[in-house]
């Protein structure tokens, strides 16, 4: 009897299943310290805040209080980049890249800190953001770590699902929710557009260097 292929979802089962306490672990012990690290830095900045001025971007970006539930699931999403590295050496590449972004953003933040202008919302009618302004106090704005690990983690997705040659509906959804994360962070007026582009530059840089890491892998696994 001829065995059956094995579909992309398989595959997904069998990285998930992969060192997944270790993978558990690093996901929970590195938000907690990143977080740690990102409050210090806003009520240890350097020098005074520079308000991030907004544009015409912003202006085409309407305040909407429910994105907020696109904006927290961030914290799922770049869950999901490393629960599907497939062994501990692309867990591991993805550890050390999202360690230098965060590094360098909240270097940013320490050296030159940034917040977002008062739009004049009245935070008192909407409980959720209104918490979120109290806690994040619009501070650490620009680069936007927040889009910059959306689409960090959207890259290292759309590697993953290549890989496993998972269907491009799957591929489209990867690529749409991590568009809903970062308009979020304009719509929640959280950041404003100079701040996304500059997360997204960081992005784009972190990006670079881990599919440089992987593709020199790959040709020496295949050399090998």
């Amino acid at each position: 009897m001829v065995p059956e292929p094995e579909t992309w979802t398989h595959e997904l089962k069998e990285r998930a299943a992969y060192l997944w306490f270790g993978k558990m672990l690093a996901i929970t012990g590195g938000i907690a310290t990143f977080f740690t690290a990102y409050f210090w830095v806003m009520r240890h900045p350097l020098s005074a805040m520079t308000v991030v001025p907004v544009t015409w971007i912003d202006d085409l970006i309407f305040f909407y209080p429910p994105s907020f539930l696109v904006y927290v699931s961030l914290w799922v999403y770049v869950g999901l980049a490393p629960t599907l590295a497939r062994d501990a050496r692309e867990l591991a590449a993805w550890g050390a890249v999202s360690f230098a972004m965060a590094v360098i953003g909240l270097g940013i933040f320490l050296a030159l800190p940034t917040k977002v202008p008062d739009f004049g919302v009245d935070w008192a009618r909407y409980p959720l953001l209104a918490f979120l302004k109290r806690v994040d106090v619009l501070g650490n704005a620009c680069p936007s770590l927040h889009a910059a690990f959306a689409v960090f983690t959207a890259v290292v997705l759309h590697m993953q699902l290549t890989a496993m040659r998972a269907p491009r509906i799957v591929l489209a959804g990867n690529a749409l929710w991590c568009l809903g994360i970062v308009y979020s962070t304009m719509a929640t007026r959280q950041h404003v557009a100079l701040d996304v582009i500059a997360g997204s530059v960081l992005a784009g840089a972190a990006s670079m260097v881990y599919v440089g890491v992987c593709a020199r892998r790959m040709g020496i696994t295949r050399r090998s």
